[in-house]
């Protein structure tokens, strides 16, 4: 198999599958070669890629855009340095706890990230999509436990307060996917368990990356 033909695990993307979608978030790191990979992405078919590089320097963000062709610019949603939205002429931003202040006169497309049921209410009438962590435990940080019951979230999606506009995140795999999707969430949110099947620094082989991807593809149709 062609390197290339890895791209639709690379960069924080949004596929639809079915009524789900499927949202992986990029390594925080910059690689080589990346604006390749993210380029045959796009030509692809990726949708939405979330630019998410924290505590990263501008310099290199701007850089990574300059190398992508611009046509594909308008279907990029920035995690961080928000300039970059005007500046290259991006879909979106998205606001966090360490993003969490929109530009001085912005009314272009803000999604969000929520740490609480409660926060949901108010948060989706002001976002496209909002991503609510914490659904499991995380693959990758013991300190990120489940804030939830099975319970709260069916009574949650119940009452509608769970639905197409809001994202699952954290602990997802392949094992729980379909839990998410039966759950009436809009879409997950994969990362380790993508991630930690491939490594960024001497990586070559990506396989087993691909093969997982498209299982968790088909567990989200």
């Amino acid at each position: 198999m062609e390197n290339h033909s890895l791209i639709r695990i690379f960069a924080v993307l949004t596929i639809v599958i079915g009524d789900m979608k499927l949202l992986l978030l990029s390594s925080p790191d910059f690689f080589v070669e990346e604006d390749k990979i993210l380029t045959t992405l796009f030509e692809e078919g990726l949708d939405v890629l979330h630019l998410r590089k924290p505590n990263s320097e501008p310099v290199y963000c701007e850089r990574l855009l300059t190398l992508l062709p611009h046509e594909h610019h308008k279907r990029i949603i920035v995690n961080d340095h928000f300039y970059l939205k005007d500046e290259f002429e991006l879909r979106g931003i998205h606001l966090s706890r360490r993003n969490p202040t929109m530009p001085s006169g912005y009314n272009g497309i803000v999604t969000r990230t929520c740490y609480s049921l409660e926060d949901l209410a108010a948060t989706k009438k002001e976002s496209k999509y909002v991503i609510l962590r914490d659904i499991f435990d995380s693959n990758s940080n013991d300190k990120n436990k489940s804030l939830y019951t099975h319970e709260q979230l069916r009574d949650a999606s119940r009452k509608g307060l769970i639905d197409k506009h809001v994202m699952a995140q954290t602990g997802i795999t392949l094992e729980n996917i379909k839990e998410i999707k039966d759950l009436g969430f809009g879409g997950a949110v994969v990362c380790s368990d993508i991630w930690n099947r491939f490594n960024i620094h001497n990586g070559m082989d990506f396989k087993d990356v691909i093969k997982h991807f498209h299982k968790l593809r088909k567990a989200a149709e």
